[in-house]
């Protein structure tokens, strides 16, 4: 499908999204929001069995376009900060594993963007903020990805004081998972995302959907809850099949799709 803002690429069962806006540093405009849902939502009813996010320029992302709210009425505002909730939503809701790549800085919904995708590596050199606590507009939206990744004093930092943290520090604080050299950034990636969509792919989608519920929920209903999943998921031929692979020692042929 043509896009104008993002490039989709396919690589066997890897599927890479670009935010290729470099002149506008990959900000989060309306009409960029849009197209990543549409392309989100997609690949979603692809046969991709994960996707990697990435960007082009000196910038991952700077977040959303200032352009985009100067002047805007209060139902324009709402529209498009729904927009890119419907965007954020769109990566937590597909059933295939989610990396984000981020080669440089990544900035208030730009960092919100990483904090989303299910698993992020970056470059040792690149950098993140929520930047609203020095400005005249707090990181709401934001923070709470962030929040939900790294917990509440080192969000509040992020957010009230709007300091950028390193790579180093992000993946101590577990905003990202690894940091490593620049020119390692893509193997790292790569070796990531193949290592996160080993096994059944139906299992994985359904473990997905149900670690983000579980997550919200206190720790008696998160167990209820999942082990009414993980009881149901035991029924499903791929469950099957796995235990049989294991007992029989053979190696699994896994024949479910999400």
């Amino acid at each position: 499908m043509p896009f104008e803002n993002i490039l989709v690429t396919t690589d066997g069962p890897i599927t890479t999204i670009t935010l290729n806006r470099p002149e506008k540093r990959n900000a989060l405009a309306l009409s960029v929001m849009q197209e990543l849902t549409q392309a989100l939502h997609a690949i979603a009813q692809s046969d991709a069995l994960g996707v990697i996010l990435a960007a082009n320029g000196p910038v991952f992302s700077a977040g959303h376009n200032f352009a985009d709210m100067a002047g805007a009425s209060l139902e324009q505002a709402r529209e498009l900060f729904a927009v890119c909730t419907d965007m954020m939503n769109a990566v937590q809701s597909m059933p295939q594993p989610v990396v984000a790549r981020v080669h440089a800085l990544a900035t208030a919904a730009g960092c919100q963007l990483v904090a989303t995708c299910d698993l992020a590596v970056a470059a040792d050199t690149a950098s993140f903020a929520i930047p609203g606590g020095k400005a005249g507009l707090f990181c709401h939206t934001p923070v709470v990805a962030v929040a939900r990744n790294i917990g509440r004093k080192r969000a509040l930092e992020m957010a009230m004081t709007g300091d950028a943290v390193d790579a180093a520090t992000a993946a101590q604080w577990g905003l990202i998972n690894k940091a490593v050299p620049p020119d390692q950034l893509e193997a790292a990636t790569l070796d990531l995302i193949q290592r996160a969509t080993r096994g059944s792919a139906a299992s994985k989608a359904l473990g997905k959907q149900a670690f983000y519920r579980q997550m919200e929920l206190p720790q008696d209903q998160a167990y209820a809850f999942a082990v009414e999943r993980m009881a149901t998921a035991a029924m499903t031929p791929d469950a099957q099949e796995g235990i049989q692979a294991f007992l029989e020692k053979r190696p699994p042929k896994y024949t479910q799709r999400p």
